[in-house]
C-alpha cells in the first residue's frame, strides 16, 4: 500500500442506490479499494435530492457499511457526483489581452483565462458547475494543446460550461453537510464515468459515454481528444421498471427482479414459450408471465432512450467519421441482455460495455468492476488528479490503511484464475491502455494530445 497518497472518497448519489467507495493509488498508479458500502436510496428522483431527510439516511448507511468493512477509515471529504434532467451545457468563447507579449505564459495566466468563463451569462436560477477547456488559441495559432511557455498578444480557448439548478446543487450539499461530511468538489457525473471506463485510444478515436443509471441517462461525447458535448436524458433503468410494473400488473418489487433476472433489450431474442411463474397477493392465485412480453416493453423503453441518444449526436453532427470508438455502455442499466445488439441497430455505431477495470489494482472482488460503479470510482480518480496537479488541498499527513479482506479475492479465487490462465495458454495482452496521467488536467486545461497523424498534417 502507497502511503504516500491521499484517501478519495467518492459518493454517488443516485435513484436507485447510494455508494461510497474509499480509495488510494498504489505504486503502480492503479486504485486499491480501502472501503465500499452502499444503501438503498428513497429521496432522490430523476438524479434530483427530493427528500432530504430520506437522501441522509442513505447516505448515513452507506457510510456506515463502508467504514464498518474497515473501520481504520476516517472519511470527511468526499467527491459527489451531480446529474438530473436540470443539468444543461453551452459553449462560449474568452479571449485575455496579455501584458507582456514577449513573456511565456504562466498557468496563472491560463487560470485567469479559465475564472473569467464563470462569469458567463447563465439563466436566473441556475449555477455554473464546471468550465472546461477544449482548444485555446495564441495570436492566429489555433488548436493549442497546451498553452503554457507559448508566448503572444492574445490567449484565447472554446469552453464548454456546464449548468445545474441552484435549488438541485444546494439539496445535495445541504445532504451531504449534513451527514457530516463536506464536498470536496461536485462532478458531473457522466464525467465521472467516462474518467472510470475510457481508454487512451477511446479519448483519440472519438466515442459517446452513455451512462445508464437508476433515474437519468448521462450522454459524454469526445472527439478529437476533447469533449464536445454533454446531456443529461430524464429516462433511464427505474422507467423501464416502471413500465414493468404497470404493463404486467406486478408489485415495483417484482418487476425490478424480473428485469435484471430475465429481461432482455431485444424481444427477438427471448423465448416464445417461456414464462415467470408470480406468486399471487394474499392467497391470490399465481401469475403466469410471458418472457417474450417483459422483452418487449424492455425494448420498447430502452429504444426510446436510445432514439435520444442518437438525437443528440445528430445535433452536434456526431457520427461514425467522428466517432470511431462507437458507443461505450455503462452504469446499471447497461447489465441488460442484447443491449449492445439493440444499441447498434438503433443508432448505426458500433457499441461494447466500459467497464471500471482497467484503473483497478489486481485482487479486487467482482462486485467493484460492474459498470454500476463506474461513476463513483471517476470520482476518486477526479479527486486522484486533482492531488497530483494541485488543484486541492489535501491533508499532508497520510495514513496508512490496509485492503480489507472482504475487498479481495480470496487466495483460492487466485490460484483458480492462475490455473485457468495457464490452461488457455498464453495471457495476450490487449492493445488498450489506461487514460494517461493527468486525465482531469486535460479537460480543466484542453491539455488532451491529438493523434500523432494531426500533428504531422495528415488524417
Amino acid at each position: 500500500m502507497n502511503s504516500e497518497q491521499p484517501i478519495i472518497v467518492g459518493l454517488d448519489i443516485g435513484t436507485t442506490k447510494i455508494a461510497v467507495i474509499a480509495g488510494r493509488k498504489n505504486e503502480f498508479g492503479k486504485l486499491e479499494i480501502l472501503g465500499f458500502g452502499k444503501a438503498n436510496s428513497n429521496g432522490v428522483k430523476h438524479g434530483q435530492v427530493l427528500n432530504i431527510d430520506e437522501t441522509i439516511k442513505a447516505i448515513n448507511q452507506a457510510l456506515d457499511n463502508c467504514i464498518s468493512l474497515n473501520p481504520n477509515l476516517n472519511i470527511n471529504d468526499v467527491y459527489v457526483g451531480i446529474a438530473g434532467h436540470h443539468i444543461k451545457s453551452l459553449q462560449t468563447r474568452g479571449d485575455i489581452v496579455r501584458e507582456n507579449e514577449e513573456e511565456e505564459i504562466t498557468p496563472a495566466e491560463v487560470d485567469l483565462l479559465v475564472s473569467k468563463q464563470y462569469k458567463t451569462y447563465i439563466p436566473a436560477g441556475d449555477q455554473i458547475i464546471d468550465v472546461i477547456a477544449q482548444e485555446y488559441t495564441i495570436d492566429n495559432m489555433p488548436n493549442i494543446v497546451r498553452p503554457i511557455g507559448y508566448s503572444g498578444v492574445k490567449l484565447g480557448a472554446n469552453f464548454h460550461i456546464i449548468t445545474g439548478d441552484k435549488n438541485a446543487i444546494r439539496n445535495i450539499n445541504r445532504s451531504v453537510e449534513k451527514a457530516g461530511l463536506r464536498t470536496k468538489d461536485l462532478v458531473l457525473q457522466p464525467l465521472a464515468s467516462a474518467a472510470a471506463v475510457m481508454a487512451q485510444e477511446d479519448l483519440e478515436a472519438g466515442v459517446a459515454i452513455v451512462d445508464i443509471g437508476g433515474g437519468t441517462t448521462d450522454i459524454a461525447v469526445f472527439a478529437e481528444g476533447v469533449l464536445r458535448h454533454t446531456a443529461v436524458i430524464p429516462f433511464a433503468g427505474e422507467n423501464i421498471t416502471n413500465d414493468i410494473k404497470a404493463g404486467l400488473g406486478v408489485l415495483k418489487s417484482q418487476a425490478e427482479q424480473m428485469k435484471t433476472q430475465f429481461g432482455s433489450a431485444l424481444a427477438n431474442e427471448a423465448k416464445a414459450n417461456a414464462y415467470i411463474t408470480i406468486p399471487g397477493l394474499r392467497g391470490m392465485p399465481a401469475k403466469e408471465i410471458s418472457v417474450k412480453n417483459l422483452a418487449n416493453i424492455i425494448q420498447a423503453r430502452m429504444s426510446e432512450i436510445l432514439d435520444f441518444v442518437t438525437y443528440h449526436l445528430k445535433q452536434i453532427g456526431m457520427d461514425n467519421r467522428q466517432l470511431n470508438g462507437g458507443i461505450v455502455l455503462t452504469g446499471g442499466g447497461s447489465q441488460l441482455r442484447h443491449l449492445i445488439q439493440l444499441t447498434e441497430y438503433v443508432t448505426g455505431m458500433p457499441a461494447r460495455i466500459g467497464l471500471p477495470n482497467e484503473h483497478l489494482a489486481a485482487g479486487h472482488i467482482e462486485e467493484l468492476a460492474k459498470p454500476t460503479y463506474s461513476t463513483c470510482l471517476g470520482l476518486i480518480l477526479k479527486g486522484c488528479d486533482d492531488y497530483e496537479n494541485n488543484r486541492k488541498v489535501f491533508e499532508k499527513s497520510f495514513i496508512n490503511v490496509e485492503v480489507p479482506n472482504d475487498l479481495k479475492k480470496s487466495p483460492e479465487e487466485l490460484e483458480g484464475e492462475l490455473v485457468e490462465a495457464a490452461e488457455s495458454g498464453p495471457v495476450k495482452t490487449g492493445n488498450r491502455r489506461p487514460l494517461k496521467e493527468g486525465f482531469w488536467q486535460k479537460f480543466k486545461d484542453g491539455i488532451i494530445k491529438m493523434f500523432a497523424e494531426e500533428e504531422d498534417g495528415h488524417l
